[in-house]
């Protein structure tokens, strides 16, 4: 029989054994007290099952409200609980329902983290998961080697039509990879998706018609789902390269319905996340949304980047980008999106970790604040990256190329170590 498991990392002060058995009765067939009809035999077939408790040093925090017992006997450990697949069937919505479902709520839980899911293939068989990923990315931006580099749109918002297009412009002619709508900019009445996708796609044709070589560019399409199909056929039908979504605005169940009909990558950005991530003691770890993301197929996304201007350190974001690499299924390839602060001081700090190319570094205060321009911002980080996988010092670089000599000037300041 296939089976569901999720692992969660959780604190109570009523024994970890006894709070892992209310976690898996609250979310099986049981309830808060024996009833008439839950036989022996619906429980051997539908009951979910416990299948490790690993007791893990307490975290001497705060319990969160509600809790039952007494806190300073608190026990914190590492807990693994198994669902048979028959109890909801390979839908995203109702393993959320499962494994997520009631368990933030409960007493008997002072912390509460899901931070694994381990699913069986008629996930697969039922989600085709990404339809571009990193290779289709590559072929589509005509970069088959090399670490992919993009930017977002600054000012977030308020550009106006004419000042896009000369910035869209600016940053094909100097070797961009990836361009992207800022999260905040979607269909407003002040900046209409259709104006923005005529104007862009323009620009990025005709640079194609020249070059050889378009920069994919991803529209923010997010919205009700009722109008993710219409934004999408808009950019594809004007001969659009990508679409982007917000992952958490629209849903697991939204980036799913969008998949379907999608023709184009989809870059998933996670805004929102820290929600449901950036507390300790509860929500759901990235390593379990990520599995979520690219199950319902998102082709490109966010991780966070390393030195970011958010509350993650440098060992989660990494261990984020491990998590998007790490194979799903055998053939769900996702590309990872560094992004928050990012530099061309950070090229080689980044690379060292990553240990690979297969990443889309995403920089936009890190290339438009560039002091000589958008166009030097995309040379200083190109620069820096090429020098990064090449093994030649950043000093060394910067010392014959001005443009990376400049943002270091700029940027390394605000990084202590990163300039090497």
């Amino acid at each position: 029989m296939s089976t569901v498991r999720a692992t969660y990392v959780i604190e109570t002060a009523i024994g970890l054994h006894r709070a892992a058995e209310t976690m898996a009765n609250e979310q099986s067939s049981g309830t808060f007290v024996a009833v008439a009809r839950e036989t022996a035999q619906l429980r051997e077939r539908f009951a979910a099952r416990v299948v490790a408790v690993e007791p893990l040093p307490p975290s001497g925090v705060t319990p969160l409200p509600g809790v039952s017992g007494d806190w300073a006997k608190a026990e914190r450990g590492r807990v693994t609980i198994e669902w048979p697949l028959d109890n909801l069937g390979p839908s995203i919505p109702m393993l959320l329902a499962t494994v997520a479902g009631n368990l933030f709520d409960l007493r008997e839980v002072g912390a509460l983290r899901l931070v694994g899911l381990d699913l069986p293939t008629e996930f697969a068989e039922r989600y085709p998961g990404p339809q571009f990923g990193v290779r289709g990315t590559r072929e589509l931006v005509g970069r088959p080697s090399g670490t992919l580099l993009g930017t977002i749109i600054k000012p977030s918002i308020g550009l106006s039509l004419d000042d896009l297009a000369d910035l869209v412009g600016e940053l094909a002619e100097a070797g961009i990879d990836f361009i992207k709508d800022d999260e905040l900019q979607g269909n407003p009445p002040s900046s209409p998706l259709a104006a923005r996708v005529k104007v862009v796609t323009g620009v990025l044709n005709s640079y194609a018609d020249k070059a050889g070589r378009k920069p994919m560019y991803a529209f923010n399409i997010t919205d009700d789902i009722g109008r993710l199909e219409a934004n999408h056929d808009l950019v594809a039908e004007a001969g659009g390269t990508a679409v982007m979504a917000c992952v958490n605005t629209v849903g697991i169940a939204g980036i799913e319905f969008l998949r379907r009909h999608s023709v184009l990558p989809i870059h998933g950005h996670r805004t929102m996340f820290g929600a449901f991530s950036r507390s300790p003691m509860l929500g759901i770890d990235f390593n379990a949304f990520q599995v979520l993301a690219r199950l319902a197929g998102v082709d490109h996304l966010h991780t966070n980047g390393i030195a970011n201007k958010f509350y993650e350190s440098d060992d989660e974001v990494l261990a984020s980008i491990r998590a998007v690499r790490t194979p799903l299924f055998g053939a769900y390839e996702t590309l990872p999106v560094l992004s928050s602060g990012q530099s061309a001081a950070l090229a080689h700090r980044t690379y060292e970790a990553v240990g690979s190319t297969d990443i889309l570094v995403m920089a936009g205060g890190g290339i438009h604040g560039h002091p000589d321009g958008s166009a030097a911002g995309v040379a200083s980080m190109r620069e820096a990256w090429d020098a990064a996988v090449a093994g030649e010092p950043l000093a060394e670089r910067a010392a014959r190329v001005p443009a990376l000599a400049r943002a270091l000037e700029l940027f390394a300041g605000r990084l202590p170590g990163a300039a090497r």
